[in-house]
């Protein structure tokens, strides 16, 4: 072997050993640390919201990403602004994140504004392929994908369990704000359409403002075996106090969507587990820092449901809860 070969096989040896150690360090390097960005309608001390958010980390935590290892989550809280909404989507789209979390419509409609590139999940959004954020639900398409909160189906459901707990109800009161539930029409079709065998007729009711609840609840307390059900939408939620206070003032009988209704007073709600949503939002999110894309992951329907039972309002309403009810709700506060 020649001098010159045994110099160039040295060099080549030379360079390898001193590649390898680098490649072991970049292999024993942890991956980068990855962003989320969560965009909360809620107020930062709003007690469900921040299960919700909690619901969601644990999620994460249980995929492996831990906050402030692996991840890093920066937080905006609205607390039902408009004007922040808008600015805190700015945010923190600027801040590059890999993925934001959308809570809610209105989140969804600031975050569509700021842009069509990066990443969006969404929980809470009633109508995603009317609102025209994505294409479909099993193929969305673009940089949008997430979990809808109620099923149409669910109209009839409510009457079903409203005539239930009080089956004098003849006439129901269907109560949405056309501005903030665009999708109410399918669920008041369905409600309609069940009943035809319950023996009940329900009225659309749409209200805009605090004196229009009054008047719709009154109107249909008006004359006997009345009732009510809210349809869920950021009105209804924001104006819940007015809503169960007017229904107790009336004696009418009321069902909502979510728990929180029953332990703000009100007297049954049926609807999806939030916390559960929020939780499952953890899995898209995990798919997409894998490098999933959202346009291939289908909007999810909700597969858990609660049901909650308010007894004392029940009392003061003069109803007896029927033990099959009693039987059949996740909670019954006293």
């Amino acid at each position: 072997m020649t001098a010159k070969m045994k110099r160039r096989e040295f060099i080549t040896l030379l360079g390898g050993t001193a590649a390898w150690p680098l490649a072991a360090r970049a292999q024993q390097q942890p991956d980068r640390m990855r962003r989320i960005g969560v965009l909360m309608w809620s107020a930062q001390n709003d007690a469900e919201a921040r299960v919700w958010v909690s619901s969601f980390v644990q999620g994460l935590r249980e995929l492996n990403w831990a906050e402030g290892s692996n991840v890093h989550i920066d937080y905006r809280w609205t607390a039902g602004d408009p004007g922040r909404t808008r600015t805190f989507a700015t945010e923190l789209v600027a801040l590059k994140p890999d993925v934001i979390l959308a809570s809610n419509t209105t989140t969804l409609v600031a975050l569509y504004e700021a842009t069509r590139t990066t990443p969006i999940v969404f929980v809470n959004v009633s109508d995603p392929v009317g609102g025209g954020f994505v294409q479909s639900f099993v193929r969305p398409g673009g940089n949008i994908t997430g979990f809808v909160p109620v099923e149409a189906s669910l109209g009839g459901k409510w009457l079903t369990l409203l005539k239930d707990i009080a089956p004098g109800t003849k006439r129901v009161a269907f109560m949405f704000n056309p501005e903030t539930a665009p999708y109410a029409e399918r669920f008041v079709r369905l409600a309609i359409s069940a009943a035809t065998s319950l023996a009940a007729e329900v009225i659309p009711t749409p209200v805009h403002d605090d004196s229009e609840i009054e008047r719709g609840i009154a109107t249909i307390a008006g004359e006997p075996n009345g009732g009510l059900i809210v349809l869920p939408s950021l009105f209804t939620v924001a104006r819940r106090a007015p809503i169960i206070s007017s229904a107790a003032h009336h004696r009418l009988p009321a069902i909502y969507a979510y728990r929180y209704f029953v332990t703000d007073g009100g007297l049954m709600s049926y609807g999806n587990n939030l916390p559960d949503q929020f939780h499952q939002a953890a899995t898209y999110v995990d798919r997409i820092l894998k490098g999933g894309k959202p346009s291939d992951l289908p909007i999810q329907a909700p597969t858990k449901f609660e049901f909650a039972i308010n007894r004392r309002t029940a009392k003061i309403l003069g109803l007896e809860i029927p033990s099959s009810l009693l039987a059949l709700a996740d909670e019954v506060i006293e």
